[in-house]
């Protein structure tokens, strides 16, 4: 016919490529000049095995005949099946995940602020009978300091009030347990007093360091007060008098240049405190109102009060602590009484509204020995020499005969 084109068919090899074809590409020694294309069809001269009978096929026949087409659908069938064995796979391994831990109650729910009253029944209901076997209420003496003591000293606490002095010498002895409940309100109560927050904060963390102290675990300074050194902060932040006093103080705290720590110096007022009490200096005055918690207390408070005045009034900073601690120590020992007054002033003067005002010299010299002039005056000149750092709670003296350690 005419028109038609002659096409010759040149024989066959086994794999079904033509003769000369393979000749050629055995005598280049691998290097074939047939180009591959996708899917292992050469360029232009046909199919191997997938043509018919081994025959030639043009591409527009593949086409038409949707051999392309299935091949390319079958290529995307098998990344699809891919794509859902991977998803099954990883959601195999996510339910093999443990559940996600939920939100921490302290940040859903706050829980109550506790009152001094409803903490101290706590330990007063608690069974502390091993506690109360290692505690040291007053100071041993022997020879003549305890015949000195006998004749000239503070007069012995009443019998009926040995077992309260007891009991907070006990409190003293109890460490932090994070298992109780009563510990951690008193935590979380004293923490957000001081920062005027709503919600619990984490028992571990950096935040502790904003109320003062030295570390992500409180606990670790209260090694030297125990529990009780939370209660007197609970104490002076929970009663509606002490209060304004207590946020004054932690508001010098906050100073750029005399700013201390805050919860660690109200555990070395704890500290003097209790060793007022196992003195005896404070016996006469427990003896009379009949209670030593309740003295107790306003001892802290009005010993704190005079150490922030002394601090805010004398321009002191974080590297005068040790020396101020010192002073504040000697004058509340031997002036038990002036410092409960000076309390009672402050407060007075807070309810009529005209604030507390004293001088840097009434505060530096009233109702002073000459021996605190002359310990102040020591230490002044010691100053100049060495220079003491402040370091959280002040250690205990070496253990000296009449006097007495912290077990």
């Amino acid at each position: 016919m005419d028109g038609d084109v002659a096409v010759t068919t040149l024989p066959e090899g086994t794999n079904g490529f033509p003769q000369e074809c393979k000749r050629t590409e055995e005598q280049t020694n691998r290097h074939s000049k047939h180009t591959p294309v996708p899917n292992g069809f050469p360029s232009s001269n046909g199919v191997g095995e997938g043509g018919a009978n081994g025959r030639q096929a043009p591409i527009s026949a593949l086409k038409q005949n949707g051999l392309l087409q299935t091949l390319a659908a079958g290529s995307d069938q098998t990344k699809a099946d891919d794509v859902n064995s991977e998803l099954e796979h990883a959601q195999q391994e996510w339910d093999a995940l443990e559940s996600i831990q939920p939100v921490q109650v302290e940040d859903l729910a706050p829980s109550p602020l506790i009152s001094f009253n409803e903490a101290l029944q706590h330990f007063q209901t608690t069974d502390l009978g091993h506690i109360l076997k290692t505690i040291q209420p007053t100071v041993r003496r022997t020879g003549l300091a305890a015949i000195t003591h006998f004749l000239f000293g503070p007069p012995r606490l009443h019998r009926e009030l040995v077992e309260e002095r007891d009991l907070v010498f006990a409190i003293a002895q109890c460490s932090l347990d994070n298992s109780q409940p009563v510990h951690m309100r008193v935590l979380q109560t004293v923490y957000r007093k001081l920062t005027c927050t709503r919600v619990d904060c984490p028992r571990y963390g950096p935040h502790w360091e904003n109320i003062g102290f030295q570390g992500a675990d409180p606990a670790t300074d209260l090694r030297g007060t125990g529990l009780l050194g939370l209660m007197h902060a609970l104490y002076f932040l929970m009663d509606p008098e002490t209060l304004p006093l207590a946020r004054d103080i932690y508001k010098m705290s906050q100073h750029p240049v005399q700013n201390f720590p805050f919860s660690v110096m109200s555990i070395n007022v704890s500290r003097i405190a209790l060793h007022t009490l196992r003195e005896e200096v404070l016996s006469k005055e427990c003896n009379r109102r009949q209670q030593v918690v309740g003295v107790l207390n306003e001892f802290y408070a009005a010993t704190f009060l005079y150490l922030y005045q002394l601090w805010k009034t004398e321009k002191k900073t974080i590297s005068d602590s040790g020396y101020v601690l010192k002073e504040v120590e000697l004058y509340a020992k031997k002036n038990p009484k002036q410092i409960l007054r000076r309390l009672d002033g402050y407060l007075q003067e807070r309810r009529a509204g005209i604030g507390h005002r004293t001088s840097p010299d009434a505060l530096s010299h009233s109702n002073r020995s000459p021996g605190d002039r002359e310990s102040r005056a020591s230490s002044q000149g010691g100053r100049e020499g060495k220079e003491m750092n402040f370091t959280g709670v002040c250690e205990l003296p070496p253990e000296m005969e009449g006097e007495a350690r912290l077990i």
